[in-house]
């Protein structure tokens, strides 16, 4: 009798304690997490990812984390005209040809006279003797050219003048790094790209998976270099005044939970969606997780926010859920892209902590056995 009462006491003991007790666990439950989220006093907003949403989530403004990378900020290809323009700063050296022996710009007995490096002023003009101010400012160089010859005819009717354009920071690019030949470059023509100039610069030196940094105007651009060179659209077109540097890429995301490794894993290529991000941390660990209960938790900054939940989340906080169970939660994983700095959380299925019950409530018979 004595021996049938101790199992009882350290089996219910034992059940006890697991009904008490926080159990050990890898990772929590799905439903710890969501619970209560979706109340409107809560400041954290759960999205299920499927088909239906993905448009949606697609049109809302970067995460936090993203910090401008890859993330739909890069500016698009526009085409320029073919040469370049002049612009104040750049320099202009003429050349005129003048046969006439009592010409009043070539020395006497030559034939032509170097006029060199004539600084475009702040006001788009160069000083050429005898013509005083000239507006060169929003010309290529052929134009400019045809205006000062046009206004010397008046004086110098047999002349002819060449110009050659230096590039001065309004007309070049700078190349700051990552490249063999780091520098800066002026602009040969108007359509001179941002894949054109990390050619002239030797190409990409030494890099993984490098991403480009455009800086325009006080800007910052981001974007992988295999998207730029996948798609002709996105070569944008530089502008003088531009710099662009090609940087390793430092994106990360954290994986936690039941997965196959918990730690902070590297992108190492342009976009990660959902469903590579599970692959890269070794799946859905097949005795502990849950792959119906997927999180990708992510912050934005208070000014992505909107109350609609249409041109942003509606609040700051979100818990993506994903279902791989189902084909649209895999298909939806598939097309839902992993923002820098964002969570996968791979939650442990429910009948894990059965499990470890009936772990405990094996122990407790053990125990009790010990006892007689």
């Amino acid at each position: 009798m004595w021996r049938g009462l101790r199992v009882v006491v350290v089996v219910a003991g034992l059940v006890l304690l697991a009904g008490c007790a926080t159990l050990p666990r890898s990772a929590a439950v799905q439903g710890e997490i969501l619970r209560n989220s979706t109340s409107d006093t809560r400041d954290i907003a759960v999205v299920q990812v499927t088909r239906a949403g993905l448009g949606a989530i697609g049109r809302w403004p970067a995460s936090v984390g993203s910090g401008g990378q890859d993330t739909g900020s890069w500016l698009p290809r526009s085409a320029g005209p073919d040469s370049p323009v002049i612009r104040p700063g750049d320099s202009i050296s003429l050349t005129v040809w003048d046969n006439d022996p009592s010409s009043l710009l070539t020395p006497e007995g030559a034939k032509q006279v170097r006029i060199e490096a004539l600084p475009v002023s702040p006001q788009g003009t160069i000083f050429v003797p005898y013509l005083e101010e000239v507006v060169v400012n929003g010309q290529t160089p052929d134009q400019a050219r045809r205006r000062i010859q046009e206004q010397l005819d008046a004086i110098l009717p047999s002349a002819q003048v060449q110009l050659i354009l230096g590039a001065g920071r309004r007309s070049s690019v700078d190349l700051l790094g990552g490249v063999g030949t780091p520098g800066s470059y002026p602009l040969p023509d108007r359509n001179f790209s941002v894949l054109n100039l990390i050619a002239a610069g030797g190409g990409v030196a030494g890099l993984e998976n490098p991403q480009v940094r455009l800086t325009r105007d006080g800007r910052v651009h981001r974007i992988a270099l295999e998207r730029l060179q996948d798609d002709p659209r996105l070569d944008t077109i530089l502008r003088g005044g531009d710099s662009v540097s090609l940087e390793e890429d430092r994106r990360r995301f954290i994986a936690l939970g039941a997965a196959g490794q918990q730690n902070v894993i590297p992108f190492g290529r342009g976009q990660v969606t959902a469903l590579e991000a599970v692959s890269m941390i070794g799946g859905v660990s097949g005795d502990r997780g849950a792959p119906g209960g997927i999180l990708v938790l992510r912050e934005y900054a208070p000014a992505a926010v909107d109350p609609e939940g249409v041109r942003g989340p509606d609040r700051d906080r979100v818990v993506f859920a994903l279902d791989l169970t189902t084909a649209d939660g895999l298909f939806s994983a598939r097309n839902f892209t992993i923002a820098p700095d964002d969570l996968v959380l791979v939650t442990e299925a429910p009948v894990t902590s059965l499990r470890t019950i009936l772990g405990l409530v094996g122990q407790g018979f053990g125990v009790a056995a010990r006892l007689e």
